[in-house]
């Protein structure tokens, strides 16, 4: 069983910088690829950034390129998404997920399989 823990989401105006954590436990971290996703009220859960275990490839959706950026610590077993020049369309529930199959990164969260709780972030205008 693997436990991810997200952290660092809050309200933050426009324009502002947060970075979230998610720490993982319970597997073997540096052979998964990592996602971050987010949901926001009434609306599916959309894919926002992943990378693989090396670190060596990103992905990100067109609407956080340039914007955001995902790192990862496997000495720390944790993944990290530094977020900046937030807009009031990012106010959402931020996941971060584990992929233990793919060794590219995957947009579907049909493909990953152990997700943390959410941390909120709200971006006032």
């Amino acid at each position: 069983q693997v436990l991810l823990v997200e952290s660092g989401g809050g309200l933050v105006q426009a324009g502002g910088s947060l970075r979230l954590s998610c720490a993982t436990s319970g597997g073997t971290f540096r052979r998964y690829t990592m996602g971050w996703f987010r949901q926001a009220p009434g609306k599916e859960r959309e894919f926002v950034a992943g990378l693989t275990w090396s670190g060596g490839r990103t992905q990100y959706a067109d609407s956080v390129k340039g914007r955001f950026t995902i790192s990862r610590d496997n000495a720390k077993n944790t993944v990290y998404l530094q977020m900046n020049a937030l807009k009031p369309e990012d106010t959402a529930v931020y996941y971060c997920a584990t992929d233990g199959l793919s060794a590219v990164v995957q947009t579907s969260p049909k493909d990953y399989d152990y997700w943390g709780q959410g941390t909120q972030v709200t971006v006032s205008s």
